[in-house]
């Protein structure tokens, strides 16, 4: 574990975080809650916060894929995903859904280095996004893809859009 340079959960509470923030809309599967906690300890994440039917932590099912990320990344609880986003922006965050709908802007043509503070919501995993949340945030973000399916579990495509949003600030010095 040394010589991986591991840090502990407390000295994670204690680092500087990346101004991101993720928000998880409804996710049904707590192995998907795990795992987004654990992507969200990797990427050094402000919060992450557990909307609608979310689970919470203690639960055994996301604590097998956490693998004690529930302990290091600071997390809460708002039932109301529409609240906690215009919440969010009056916060400063820029907010940005996962989502594939008409007005998507395409990951690889896109740019997060404009925005201080960015909030990424990713919805249910058969239902996407409430549509409450379409006309409130600033934007929607899709994968390109170029197989047969045109989808990705939930897990992959936080992670993937989270990394680039880690990436740009990254490159701004944050």
């Amino acid at each position: 574990m040394e010589e991986l340079n591991r840090i502990t959960p407390e000295q994670f509470k204690a680092q500087t975080k990346f101004p991101v923030v993720v928000v998880l809309d409804s996710i049904r599967s707590m192995n998907n809650i795990g795992s987004i906690f654990r992507t969200c300890d990797a990427f050094n994440v402000e919060k992450l916060y557990l909307c609608g039917i979310t689970a919470c932590p203690p639960q055994k099912e996301i604590s097998k894929t956490a693998l004690g990320a529930t302990e290091s990344v600071d997390w809460e609880y708002a039932e109301d995903v529409v609240a906690l986003v215009q919440k969010l922006k009056k916060d400063g965050y820029t907010t940005f859904m996962i989502e594939q709908v008409d007005e998507s802007h395409m990951l690889d043509q896109f740019s997060f280095q404009d925005h201080e503070k960015i909030a990424l919501i990713a919805g249910n995993e058969v239902y996407g996004v409430s549509d409450e949340l379409l006309p409130i945030c600033d934007a929607a973000i899709e994968i390109p893809q170029f197989g047969t399916k045109h989808s990705l579990n939930v897990t992959i495509a936080t992670g993937i859009v989270l990394w680039e949003a880690v990436r740009s600030k990254l490159a701004v010095g944050h």
